[in-house]
């Protein structure tokens, strides 16, 4: 009997048929392949807007309007996203949302009017929005299981998959049409998710798992509620984080524009633009676990955040290509940490429901910038409008001063 136990404990599941986490490392791995096909998909269609703006006949403000359309997507599917994790489970969810994002990422091209791309953008941003949350969702799970803290990694992942979009459609904007670059990324995102998804639908997520202990006791760990002041203190955070993906969104959907119409750029530099950008901030935060432990989180957030805003001045204001591609550099290594650090003490604070309010938050500034980049850019130039991401991350920077003191950090 005692062998028959331990042999029932070996087998995966058991034969009693539970299901049992997989390896964390295999958890890792797919969660991470999936925040680099949605960096990856993303890039891909950013940088090809120069072209469909030519397409549909669209002024900046107009094509604001329709990028706004991305923005509504997004934050509507945001707010339903929770309850659908906590329903399905995060990890089948963000399949869904793969496949989803996958489909949608052919639209665009295949319009010829403003009103058809603002459409076609809501589906491609409710993709998108539903996919980073419950992405984001799955790896708190997997960050609190192993009791690690490698969130970073995953954004790095997401970086690391935009430098690869983007640098893909920088090689082939001079040879192949939009239509051909977007449906060819339906195809990669539609087998990639076919290859990794089975690794996620096939278990729970880490934490949903329960102890021996809790499935004898029948008690499960209570989740965390936040209080006025825990609530408060987490919506701080998510306006740090807020300010800073909001460069992140303004640079990926104008950065590239910014560099063909005010600079001259060739498609291939312009689109090596937000490759550069994309580098810098996936190598900014593959270094970020060694740097908040050297650093501590709060020097992290000043200096990121005035890191970035003297790199985007540069790179808003510069008037050479090269100058303005060492801008893009620059602010990608501020940006990098900001937004994982402010997710991460926001859940340290109020569990996973403190990263869902932050992580919201965050990924609003990032749709929600291009858009008000659009109108300003119309009212005034590009140039200024992209000032106002100096703004944000100096603003973000003396926020993540101030909260040391409300964290007591």
């Amino acid at each position: 009997m005692p062998q028959l136990n331990k042999l029932r404990t070996a087998l995966p599941g058991g034969l009693g048929g539970d299901t049992a986490p997989p390896p964390s490392a295999r958890l890792r791995t797919a969660l991470t392949v999936f925040f680099a096909l949605d960096g990856f998909l993303f890039a891909g269609w950013v940088v090809r807007i120069p072209a469909i703006k030519h397409q549909t006949g669209a002024s900046p403000s107009t094509l604001g309007l329709a990028l706004l359309g991305v923005s509504a997507g997004a934050v509507i599917t945001m707010m339903l996203t929770g309850r659908l994790c906590r329903r399905y489970g995060s990890h089948a969810v963000t399949v869904a949302c793969g496949v989803l994002l996958s489909l949608s990422i052919a639209l665009p091209a295949q319009t010829h009017s403003v009103l058809a791309l603002g459409l076609v953008l809501l589906l491609f941003g409710a993709a998108y929005g539903g996919m980073n949350v419950a992405a984001n969702s799955a790896a708190v799970d997997l960050v609190t299981a192993i009791r690690r803290p490698v969130m970073p990694s995953f954004h790095a992942a997401f970086s690391l998959g935009g430098m690869a979009g983007a640098g893909l459609g920088g090689l082939v904007a001079g040879s192949l049409s939009p239509s051909t670059h977007l449906f060819a990324l339906t195809g990669i995102g539609l087998l990639v998710t076919a290859v990794t998804g089975p690794v996620l639908l096939r278990h729970r997520p880490a934490t949903a798992v329960t102890t021996p202990m809790q499935r004898a006791s029948g008690t499960r760990e209570r989740p965390q509620r936040m209080d006025g002041r825990a609530r408060r203190i987490v919506i701080l955070f998510g306006v740090i984080a807020l300010c800073t993906a909001y460069g992140e969104g303004a640079l990926a959907e104008w950065g590239a524009l910014h560099l063909t119409q005010d600079l001259h750029a060739d498609p291939g530099p312009a689109a090596a633009g937000y490759s550069l950008f994309a580098l810098t901030m996936a190598i900014g935060r593959l270094t970020g676990t060694t740097l908040l432990e050297r650093f501590g989180q709060t020097r992290t957030l000043v200096v990121g955040g005035t890191t970035a805003a003297a790199g985007m001045l540069l790179g808003a204001l510069a008037p050479t290509l090269w100058l303005a591609l060492l801008g893009f550099a620059v602010t990608g290594l501020g940006l990098a940490n900001i937004f994982p650090v402010a997710v991460g003490r926001a859940g340290a604070l109020a569990g996973p429901s403190g990263v869902a309010a932050a992580s919201t938050l965050g990924y609003g500034g990032m749709l929600l910038g291009p858009p008000v980049i659009g109108f300003l850019a119309d009212w005034f130039s590009l140039p200024v409008a992209l000032t106002t991401v100096t703004l944000l991350a100096a603003t973000a920077a003396l926020l993540g001063y101030g909260a040391r003191r409300a964290t007591h950090t």
